[in-house]
């Protein structure tokens, strides 16, 4: 069964560029469909929510979220229903995405929600009205992230790990990362965020007392969620190309690309051994590719 065992997860050496060594833990590689930091997340929410006989799992995302998608296809595994509160009401009249497509062939319900109640999360009128009509509900928040997640997330890192100088992991909502820094307090901790969040630090702060040895990175968004500018896509299919490790568009190749971008403008000032988390996240691919094949530009290939 889903999350009984957990497979051992590879460091692959990438190369050595300026005389800076860089690893990439493949965490992708952890489940075909709950990939990465998401099986990471859901793994102790979704026990916790067996053990209490929760009859359906609720939580939030946006249309390409890598959450809902990996919630939807652990919750068909596990044989629990799942219901995701979507944000952008006007998306219920449209075609679905390939994200959102793949949540309801994996049997979750979605409940498409205005972006004025998306923000109120489980206090909007909607959610609430649910979680009345169905009391034996789990709520799991947008991003996957609380304690459970982290205490999941705590379990990426391994003994052998603490020989690098320095760890790397795209930053979202803050819980993998959190997760990171728990676990390796003595251990230089950079988190590349991929969506400016003032809440972000605070979140990570909240979750990781007085650990001191961690630093989140601003400048390597490149536009935010909805932004896939040319470099970044061409970057990812040459680094395929080169090293057959695929890395998707919104959070791992932004980050593996200003690790690049930061050694070779000699800005990278964190040590010489460089671990890398990739976080999953393939499944957002396909809908990537679809709005790039809309604009007419190059997609990514794999």
């Amino acid at each position: 069964m889903l999350f009984e065992t957990t497979p051992k997860i590879p460091n692959q050496f990438v190369m050595q560029i300026n005389k800076f060594s860089i690893t990439i833990k493949r965490e992708d590689l952890v489940h075909p469909l709950v990939s990465g930091n998401k099986y990471r997340k859901l793994k102790y929410n979704l026990k916790y929510a067996l053990e209490n006989k929760a009859k359906s799992i609720v939580t939030f995302g946006g249309a390409y979220s890598n959450h809902l998608a990996a919630t939807a296809a652990a919750g068909a595994e596990l044989k629990i229903q799942t219901h995701g509160f979507v944000r952008g009401e006007e998306l219920a009249s449209k075609e679905r995405n390939p994200t959102l497509s793949f949540c309801e062939d994996q049997g979750m319900q979605l409940h498409f929600i205005s972006r004025n109640a998306y923000r109120l999360k489980n206090k909007a009128p909607q959610v609430l009205r649910f979680i009345e009509d169905n009391p034996q509900v789990y709520l799991i928040p947008e991003g996957g992230t609380n304690e459970l997640a982290i205490q999941g997330c705590k379990e990426i890192l391994k003994p052998e790990d603490h020989k690098f100088s320095a760890i790397c992991c795209a930053v979202g909502t803050g819980g993998t990362f959190s997760g990171l820094v728990q676990s390796a307090p003595k251990k230089k901790l950079l988190g590349f965020v991929v969506a400016k969040d003032p809440l972000i630090e605070k979140t990570i702060r909240d979750f990781t007392a007085n650990h001191k040895r961690w630093e989140l990175l601003y400048d390597h968004d490149y536009g935010g969620y909805g932004a896939f500018p040319s470099k970044i896509i061409t970057f990812i299919n040459d680094f395929y190309e080169q090293h057959q490790i695929l890395l998707d568009p919104l959070y791992t190749g932004k980050m593996v690309f200003g690790i690049f971008t930061l050694i070779k403008n000699k800005k990278w000032h964190w040590g010489k051994n460089i671990l890398v988390i990739h976080t999953g996240g393939i499944q957002g691919i396909q809908g990537v590719n679809l709005r790039l094949t809309q604009k007419g530009r190059t997609t990514i290939q794999y």
